[in-house]
């Protein structure tokens, strides 16, 4: 199949054989409905009285190349309602023939957003969250030396547009596995996004006042800054590694409740 990124652009191609031109037949691209169309081409000009409307706007017939028989169509702005069969249909007086492609809709989602949501069962919960996946993605936790952990929940949902959203949740205890990693995959793109969090001990469950807790990107080095008050609060760095593009992104920001409770930037 062809493959193809949410909101980018695709061709679909497909060729005469024997090589003819194509510049008088008539070119059909179409999905389920030969009448209702993807894109038509037709007395040497591209028709549109038929068109399904969720690709006006969106199609293009590449005509350089119909001289040598090569029939390309350009989709733009790929969503995930394109993906699906698609028929390459050509006729003129004598002649004509069709042939079946299937077009594969892949999409990389956001960076994973990971905060704290408080005590549980004598640890810290640690949520992972992440929107606009396709198809449903692979979420994952890591220990520092890449060992798979066990998350204790796990949701997923679709949106308007078809993209899934996924949220999940690990219980982080004290002395075990405060180094930890987010990595949500597309199996089709073989592709994948993470985030790391690592929290320091007096972040823990105990009569303390001094609740102080620390996230570092997986690279780079970066140092956080530790904040000392005479209320239980905490500080925060945070770094975020989108394996697909190979870079790093990082800032930091504390924060002060009654619960010290932790929370990560709502945005990148």
């Amino acid at each position: 199949p062809v493959i193809a990124i949410v909101g980018q652009e695709t061709v679909l191609s497909c060729h005469l054989s024997p090589r003819m031109s194509a510049v008088n037949m008539e070119v059909r691209w179409f999905r389920s409905e030969f009448s209702s169309f993807v894109h038509c081409y037709h007395d040497g000009k591209d028709q549109y009285e038929m068109q399904m409307p969720e690709y006006r706007g969106r199609t293009e017939l590449l005509k350089a190349g119909l001289t040598d028989g090569n029939i390309a169509l350009r989709i733009f702005n790929i969503r995930q309602s394109d993906e699906g069969l698609y028929h390459c249909f050509v006729q003129d007086d004598t002649f004509d023939e069709i042939t079946v492609l299937e077009l594969q809709v892949a999409g990389l989602g956001s960076a994973p957003l990971i905060s704290v949501e408080g005590h549980q069962n004598g640890g810290i919960r640690v949520v992972c969250q992440s929107t606009d996946w396709y198809p449903e993605p692979e979420v994952l936790w890591r220990d520092l030396s890449g060992r798979y952990l066990l998350s204790v929940s796990e949701t997923t949902s679709r949106d308007d547009n078809g993209l899934f959203e996924t949220k999940t949740a690990i219980i982080v205890t004290e002395h075990s596995n405060q180094n930890l990693s987010c990595c949500i995959r597309n199996t089709i793109l073989n592709q994948d996004k993470e985030s790391a969090i690592s929290i320091a001990d007096p972040f823990f469950p105990r009569v303390n006042p001094w609740m102080v807790t620390q996230l570092i990107p997986k690279t780079h080095g970066r140092i956080c800054p530790t904040i000392l008050r005479d209320l239980t609060l905490s500080s925060v760095c945070w770094g975020v590694r989108d394996s697909s593009q190979g870079d790093i992104a990082g800032r930091w920001r504390w924060g002060v409740g009654n619960s010290g409770l932790l929370e990560l930037p709502e945005s990148l």
